[in-house]
């Protein structure tokens, strides 16, 4: 059963090698994904990762391989199992920032399920009723709002910031309504691409019973994208 879950972002500057020179903030959300992370191993040696691209639906197992070489440097990762082929150049970013994390925490392997942009709340919590009953440790994938400020990739929307609340909110209280009632539209308009990875997590507590404690190791707009690390422990 998962007892244990990491929530972290999946910026590319997560990787010491991709990025020239790394400032105290990069610094501290590194750091806090590793803790997240190595807690996640410290509660089983095998991961699940969920993660939103644009390929999915999809399951990547163990098997899979892939490099940073589309980011600039050729830095090489594994889910864990055995590769036979080249590493494949293409591989979403969600599943090669799994393949890096789980190297730094020493996790034995992992599977990384894709889900669809637009996959509908009830789908995403019935996947997590799925997977809570796997002895894993799950690893959520999902950044923040991408509109917030005047660094932000896109025009800034007043709307951001509160979207923002709700989810860091969420994730320090072990809220599930929260997570529930994150909308698809509202999510997708300000950047929040990860919003079905989110919304798996009510489905895995629901199915798991217990009770849940939430910790919020990091929330902050450090570049103009929000990035929230967190992890969830079921105490009972």
């Amino acid at each position: 059963m998962i007892t244990r879950v990491a929530v972290v972002p999946y910026p590319p500057l997560l990787v010491p090698a991709l990025t020239v020179r790394a400032d105290a903030e990069t610094e501290r959300l590194r750091g806090a994904c590793l803790r997240a992370v190595s807690s996640l191993t410290d509660s089983a040696a095998e991961w699940v990762g969920v993660g939103v691209d644009q390929s999915g639906p999809a399951m990547l197992g163990p098997n899979t391989a892939g490099t940073f070489d589309g980011f600039g440097v050729d830095v090489r990762v594994t889910l864990g199992g055995t590769v036979a082929s080249r590493p494949d150049p293409l591989l979403p970013l969600p599943a090669l920032i799994t393949g890096w994390l789980r190297e730094q925490a020493g996790a034995r392997v992992a599977t990384v399920h894709l889900l669809a942009p637009d996959t509908p709340t009830d789908e995403c919590q019935r996947l997590g009723a799925t997977l809570a009953a796997k002895d894993v440790g799950l690893l959520v994938l999902a950044d923040g709002t991408n509109r917030s400020d005047a660094r932000s990739p896109f025009p800034p929307d007043a709307r951001a910031r509160t979207l923002d609340e709700r989810i860091r909110t969420a994730l320090a209280d072990a809220g599930l309504a929260g997570l529930r009632a994150l909308e698809p539209e509202l999510s997708a308009e300000l950047g929040v691409a990860g919003r079905a990875a989110l919304q798996v997590l009510p489905g895995v507590v629901a199915a798991s019973g217990g009770t849940w404690r939430g910790e919020l190791l990091y929330s902050a707009t450090p570049f103009g994208v929000t990035y929230h690390v967190a992890i969830w422990t079921r105490t009972t």
